[in-house]
């Protein structure tokens, strides 16, 4: 089996991103690309990924999508569907940053993150300009720009260094361009998305060697 092969093998059994995993259709369109960054924000945290997916999707479920909901929603709103998805611990400061978060979209940017990415210009401006939102750090930056790849495709190929981390510990290339080299530009998500997991569960990192070795 080929390393092309070997890494198709290890997509089809864990490479679903983050936001699929959160039910997120990713698309150049407000909604979506918002609540990447939602999830972005809840990642960010100190918490499992599946507790910080769960909470998404409750807020999601409570009609949060767009920055206007959320900045529209009350403060006790947004608690409650954090602690439907049981992120508890940060649910009173994340309510928080969400609000703000979302006003400052809407200031900025008139609540659309397309028009933040236009004015960012380069990679490196739309890190800053991500972490200007609150509970966006350069953990949180990358979150979103890993994911948002394959939708801003000038965004690509964006491997951080938790991806990289993971792709040396599974045996693939670890530079941007190697690792993209190995799959379709759409499917360059989910493969660094992979990369994240083995750096964190290992359980997967091991399965996923086993494939590699193959």
């Amino acid at each position: 089996m080929g390393r092309e092969d070997r890494v198709a093998e290890l997509l089809r059994r864990y490479g679903r991103t983050y936001a699929e995993q959160a039910g997120i259709r990713l698309a150049d369109k407000p909604s979506p690309l918002y609540r990447l960054l939602v999830l972005a924000v809840l990642l960010s945290a100190r918490i499992d990924a599946g507790i910080a997916v769960a909470a998404a999707k409750e807020l999601s479920k409570a009609g949060f999508r767009t920055p206007r909901r959320m900045a529209d929603a009350t403060w006790q709103q947004r608690v409650d569907a954090l602690g439907r998805g049981h992120y508890r611990r940060y649910d009173e400061r994340t309510a928080t940053m969400l609000g703000d978060g979302a006003q400052l979209l809407l200031d900025q940017y008139r609540g659309d993150l397309r028009r933040l990415h236009d004015a960012a210009g380069s990679t490196r401006e739309l890190e800053r300009r991500l972490q200007d939102v609150p509970g966006i750090g350069p953990a949180g930056a990358a979150i979103f720009c890993r994911e948002v790849q394959g939708v801003w495709t000038d965004v690509a190929p964006y491997v951080d260094d938790r991806a990289a981390d993971g792709a040396r510990k599974l045996g693939l290339p670890s530079s941007p361009k190697a690792l993209a080299g190995l799959v379709p530009a759409k499917r360059l998500p989910a493969l660094t998305a992979l990369c994240v997991r083995a750096t964190l569960d290992d359980e997967v990192a091991a399965a996923a060697q086993d494939v590699t070795r193959g």
